[in-house]
């Protein structure tokens, strides 16, 4: 259906180019693409498309034509923040939302003891797994993104187009950890992040990912820093690069979830954003990052209503 609709808008020249998915190197691998009229039938969308592929529009702004791209409901809260920073031109996409009723996380089905996965089938709501020992069924919701657990909802926002239906998978609070993580004493908080951020290999996969990152030149890329594209050589550094990048994404940061969702190491990064998002609500009213084109989010915009820096004291569960 999706295919067929492509087809449809590229023939009636609204684009010239696709966005979307193709397969990888397994049956369950799905890996962001391009597509024209000659290679289109190489496109896929299915339960395995987890990828948001909203940056991937920034790289394509300077070409000539006009995109379509396939846009998940969480992915057009990035589309719309890209454009209103500028760095996606909305005349040059059309936006086709598609339909999404949560993504499947091989990693969940591995810990689960799933080993030697050749291939995954979708029967409702269960999946059943092939693999080198046979087979095996798993309920669909426990193999779920945990991003798509505190989904933003059903809805897109600002596309062109909808095709497919969305379904709801948000379980519980999003910001549940976040308070966990307060409640700690700052030593506990400090031995926590101690513990995760020493993880990290420097691979910058997280920020290479990230729809808010999208400086052309960042400044762990300049050798002046000393620590450009390398694994950290001290605590201070693997600190230094995580919280820096925290800091320069508040107030833009949607929670996509996709810099933990690709984190080899598997460090929950979205927890220093959702810090952030916690805060900004309690100090300046809930926001959405992304929730429409051309808003201007509470860091950088005044109102005589904005909270004192006393205020910061006074919250109580406000810790760093």
């Amino acid at each position: 259906m999706i295919l067929e609709r492509v087809r449809a808008l590229m023939s009636e020249g609204v684009a010239d180019r696709v966005l979307g998915w193709e397969a990888g190197e397994s049956a369950y691998d799905r890996t962001p693409a391009f597509f024209n009229s000659e290679n289109l039938d190489n496109l896929k969308y299915d339960s395995f498309c987890g990828c948001n592929v909203s940056k991937y529009l920034v790289a394509e702004m300077p070409k000539e034509g006009k995109i379509i791209a396939l846009i998940k409901p969480c992915d057009s809260y990035s589309l719309n923040q890209l454009c209103t920073e500028h760095r996606v031109n909305r005349e040059k996409v059309f936006a086709l939302g598609v339909g999404c009723r949560g993504k499947i996380d091989v990693e969940k089905l591995r810990a689960m003891g799933v080993k030697g996965i050749t291939d995954i089938a979708e029967d409702g709501d269960m999946l059943k797994v092939t693999t080198l020992y046979g087979e095996k069924t798993v309920a669909r919701r426990d193999a779920l993104l945990d991003k798509c657990l505190c989904c933003k909802g059903k809805e897109h926002k600002g596309v062109d187009e909808v095709i497919g239906e969305s379904e709801e998978t948000t379980v519980g609070d999003k910001f549940g950890m976040v308070a966990k993580l307060e409640a700690m004493t700052p030593d506990e908080r400090f031995a926590f992040w101690r513990s995760e951020l020493s993880k990290c290999i420097r691979c910058n996969a997280c920020r290479n990912v990230c729809p808010a990152c999208s400086c052309v030149k960042c400044v762990f890329d300049n050798p002046n820093t000393g620590v450009a594209n390398k694994a950290a050589a001290d605590d201070f550094e693997e600190n230094m690069f995580h919280i820096i990048r925290a800091f320069h994404v508040a107030g833009r940061c949607t929670d996509c979830g996709e810099c933990s969702r690709v984190c080899p190491q598997g460090i929950p990064l979205h927890l220093l954003n959702r810090k952030f998002i916690k805060d900004i609500n309690e100090l300046y009213g809930d926001y959405q990052a992304g929730e429409e084109i051309g808003q201007r989010h509470p860091v950088i915009d005044f109102t005589k209503a904005d909270a004192e820096p006393s205020v910061v004291h006074q919250r109580g569960g406000a810790k760093a």
